[in-house]
């Protein structure tokens, strides 16, 4: 299988080397690594230099951008221009965030889950963070959700969910949107991939309403909201989170937010989420 790698990559400098490393020593070796450096002002495009001068298979791309990360948004645009550097020629397309330390074996492992199932449109492992000198699993949502840190597409998949939506949400649409065309979404318990920076610790405190946001715009409903929004509020132990994501969805309602899947996409989106719902009471009970 032939890997393209989209690494967006902001003010990067201490954490990348080590992922490119991991990738240029991997089992499987990705077709082609793009880095956008997504306006960065710090030793980023210095370790990006060391590397392509070294390896042919890696490029970078340099994209003007403001300096505030913006979840989702930000992201996205720099992925997205990656994505239109590249050819078409890749049977699976990565986006994986510029912090990682991935397993010599994981684009192996990914591949073989791909091979073994035709029907697999979505792969990935789980993010590891060090916590008092070991590692530990960060354990933000289920383990039957691919991390948005990094995602790997079939080729099929990525072009039949029209790629990946410029917006808070991003990285659970894609899931949703994947099943809903018939693709399944694996992920491998085995993979533990070491994640340099905490997820959010950049996002400003103007983003404290975002998953709110997004929520809505995913068509959830506000009931699904807030039963989204207190299973994350406890497992971050933050009630304000709960509080804050309950005001995003409403201001998202008030200014009337444009949604990012179709009236019937949401329909799907709402059924699965009550049947998962559903299934777990069943269990407990």
């Amino acid at each position: 299988m032939n890997f393209y790698v989209i690494i967006p990559a902001h003010n990067e400098e201490a954490f990348l080397a080590q992922t490119l490393q991991s990738l240029v020593e991997q089992t499987v070796l990705p077709k082609k690594i793009v880095v956008v450096n997504d306006n960065s002002t710090d030793g980023t495009q210095q370790v990006l230099d060391s590397f392509t001068e070294k390896y042919d298979f890696i490029s970078s791309v340099f994209k003007s951008s403001a300096a505030k990360n913006t979840p989702g948004k930000k992201v996205i645009e720099a992925f997205s221009k990656g994505f239109e550097s590249l050819d078409d020629a890749f049977d699976v397309v990565c986006k994986f965030d510029a912090d990682l330390i991935f397993p010599k074996h994981y684009l192996e492992s990914i591949q073989q889950i791909f091979e073994a199932n035709p029907h697999c449109g979505m792969a990935g492992g789980f993010c590891y963070v060090e916590k008092n000198d070991s590692w530990k699993l960060e354990n933000l949502t289920n383990k039957d959700h691919i991390r948005g840190a990094l995602k790997a597409y079939r080729k099929e998949c990525f072009v039949q969910i029209n790629g990946l939506r410029n917006a808070m949400g991003w990285d659970t649409v894609d899931e949703l949107l994947a099943k809903y065309h018939g693709w399944e979404v694996k992920t491998d318990t085995y993979l533990h991939v070491k994640h340099l920076k905490p997820t959010g610790a950049s996002y400003s405190k103007a983003s404290k309403y975002k998953q709110g946001e997004a929520f809505y715009t995913m068509r959830y409903g506000f009931l699904l909201t807030a039963i989204a929004s207190a299973k994350l509020a406890f497992r971050k132990k933050s009630i304000s989170f709960f509080l804050h994501s309950l005001q995003g969805y409403r201001k998202a309602l008030q200014q009337n937010k444009e949604f990012i899947v179709s009236e019937e996409e949401g329909k799907f989106i709402r059924t699965l989420r009550w049947n998962a719902i559903k299934k777990k009471l069943f269990l407990k009970s």
